[in-house]
């Protein structure tokens, strides 16, 4: 006969075995909440350069669409361009926080964003489960966009080919999401005249940016933006005065005080709240499975951006 103590060591449950189903028992009500909702996520920064990250942001995304979301993927890369660009010997240039950019470089960020990034992407989420499908802003014409410049210091700043997105056409994508399928987009656009037709050109465009007018398109319940900080600062660099959620009104006050490399993504977030998108998050890409933090915790990650008439949550 076991001894009393072995007995009961064994009927015990294995208390790791306990943690995973009380953090599913918890997520229940975040997964009822979110079943057959659209949700645009930007993809950049370390998290698209540490191998564990990689897996990591991969296994979110196949995750979510087991789960009912139906993710959409709208990537940069900035680290992998600038190394193109440096082998290429062309030099490259931020200004307000937007890549200046040549003819000669558009040439080179085409071929990196959707010849060599967005390949990985489709190869590492397809490894996880065979639902990614690769696209570009050139392709079926879901983007059309304009040339903008920015502004700095008061003096209006040429950016080159570099463009706004103006235009979505959603059919592509929501006839990847209706067959189950994760569409990952890369942001290049064809340039489009004063009346909507292709002039031939090609542009770069931020991938923040266009990833806000992907989620507006779609009217998606949520717009997440990964970085390389925890998030939105009131007070940079005060690690003490991270934001962790702040209203559209708040944050149009705000803009014009953060750093340059911030003002893309918050702008961002601000257009897919303003145009209908039921929130935005900025969460740290260097914290493994941040997505999932975010969308399947009451505490969530980084920094929310809700519309003036939602409520803080």
């Amino acid at each position: 006969m076991p001894h009393p103590t072995e007995a009961t060591t064994d009927a015990s449950p294995d208390a790791t075995a306990q943690h995973k189903a009380g953090v599913l028992v918890e997520a229940l009500p975040w997964i009822q909440r979110h079943a057959g909702s659209v949700m645009v996520f930007k993809y950049g920064g370390n998290a698209m350069v540490s191998e564990p990250l990689r897996r990591a942001f991969a296994e979110d995304m196949v995750l979510l669409r087991h789960l009912g979301v139906k993710p959409v993927v709208v990537h940069g890369g900035g680290p992998q361009i600038n190394r193109m660009l440096e082998r290429l010997g062309i030099e490259s240039e931020f200004r307000g926080g937007l890549r200046v950019t040549s003819r000669e470089a558009v040439d080179a960020i085409r071929m990196v964003l959707t010849g060599q990034v967005q390949r990985e992407l489709v190869s590492l989420l397809n490894a996880t489960g065979p639902y990614a499908v690769g696209l570009s802003g050139e392709d079926a014409s879901l983007f059309g966009a304009v040339r903008r410049g920015t502004v700095v210091d008061g003096a209006p700043v040429d950016l080159g080919w570099v463009g706004e997105v103006v235009a979505v056409d959603a059919a592509p994508i929501t006839q990847l999401l209706d067959a189950g399928r994760i569409p990952v987009v890369s942001s290049v656009a064809p340039e489009v005249d004063e009346h909507g037709r292709p002039t031939g050109e090609v542009l770069n465009v931020n991938a923040d940016t266009a990833a806000a007018a992907v989620a507006v398109a779609l009217r998606a319940e949520q717009f997440v933006a990964l970085t390389d900080v925890e998030g939105l600062y009131a007070n940079w660099p005060d690690k003490d005065s991270l934001i962790s959620s702040l209203t559209a009104s708040e944050l149009r006050e705000l803009l014009p005080t953060l750093q340059s490399g911030m003002i893309p993504k918050m702008e961002a977030a601000l257009r897919a709240v303003e145009g209908g998108t039921g929130r935005a998050s900025i969460v740290d890409g260097r914290t493994p499975h941040s997505c999932l933090l975010e969308i399947f915790t009451g505490t969530g990650t980084g920094t929310q951006l809700i519309p003036d008439d939602g409520a803080h949550s």
